[in-house]
């Protein structure tokens, strides 16, 4: 593999770590099995609030892997148009860039096993800024790549813990990627040791068992500070000063994949824009309608 340089990253506000796909998606809201025009494009949890933070004028980067090959060269070259810095990309010339499928209404289908990003490990750490960027940004995604990719993770919580530099993190369950009765205790631990923690009500229902957003905000403690999604509910924010909430804006969707990635990306840069937490609600609901809105992640 070609090594990273730390760089262009010493500017960075946001580092986003975690694998990016090429997708394909038709071209109209109709089933991927009797579409006739597609759309080729790249999706990737990280890279997508990446993507996000840059177009809102924040310094964002995105660190991962991909292969050798003409969809990792697009997709490095598509984030470097969106105002990503891409320095912190590693490219392996021995496995491929991941692959995935949008279809409307019915979800999404991945082939990224074994893929360029998957093969990452603990030592791609050591190589990132971990002890000088503001905000780190992770999903549970990561973890479920590889036993490589789940050790990365460590090293990074673990850095940043040396550091005293916050990390925020996305649960981002994936239940094509593992069952919840492996996910649940990985994912919690995970959400415990990070300073900020995103997930959807109905996601940690099916992972932890818990009802309402109160339940989830008790499951893990007074450590992160916590915003729950509630899909057309609304969304909280439980921080030291009490609990926010900001109900959704009614939006035609017409495809929820990404949605979640705006949100947090939203959330984060009122944030760093000195916003109070219920602003930045706010701001993530209205990136997450656009999402809601289109079929693309971005």
């Amino acid at each position: 593999m070609d090594h990273p340089t730390k760089g262009r990253a010493a500017v960075t506000q946001v580092l986003t770590l975690g694998e990016t796909m090429a997708m394909v998606t038709p071209e109209a809201a109709e089933p991927l099995e009797t579409a006739s025009a597609f759309r080729l494009d790249i999706g990737g949890a990280e890279s997508n609030v990446a993507s996000h933070l840059a177009r809102a004028g924040i310094a964002a980067a995105w660190a991962s892997a991909v292969g050798d090959d003409a969809l990792g060269r697009r997709l490095v070259a598509t984030l470097r148009r969106r105002g990503v810095d891409t320095s912190l990309v590693r490219i392996d010339p021995d496995a491929p860039t991941g692959v995935y499928f949008k279809d409307p209404g019915a979800g999404v289908s991945y082939y990224r096993r074994g893929s360029a990003a998957s093969r990452l490990g603990p030592a791609f750490a050591a190589e990132l800024p971990l002890d000088s960027v503001p905000l780190v940004h992770i999903s549970g995604i990561t973890a479920a790549l590889s036993d490589s990719c789940r050790a990365l993770l460590e090293a990074v919580l673990d850095a940043r813990r040396s550091a005293g530099l916050p990390v925020s993190f996305d649960v981002n369950y994936r239940p094509t990627l593992w069952a919840p009765g492996v996910a649940a205790a990985e994912l919690l631990d995970l959400a415990k040791r990070c300073d900020l923690v995103f997930v959807g009500r109905d996601e940690a229902e099916t992972l932890w068992g818990t009802a309402t957003a109160a339940d989830v905000r008790a499951l893990l403690g007074p450590g992160p500070r916590l915003v729950v999604k509630d899909g057309e509910v609304g969304a909280h924010c439980f921080h030291p000063g009490g609990d926010d909430f900001a109900p959704t804006k009614p939006v035609e969707v017409i495809e929820a994949v990404g949605a979640g990635d705006a949100f947090a990306a939203g959330f984060l840069a009122a944030e760093l824009a000195g916003e109070s937490p219920g602003v930045a609600l706010e701001r993530g609901h209205e990136f997450a309608a656009v999402v809601l809105a289109t079929t693309a992640d971005f």
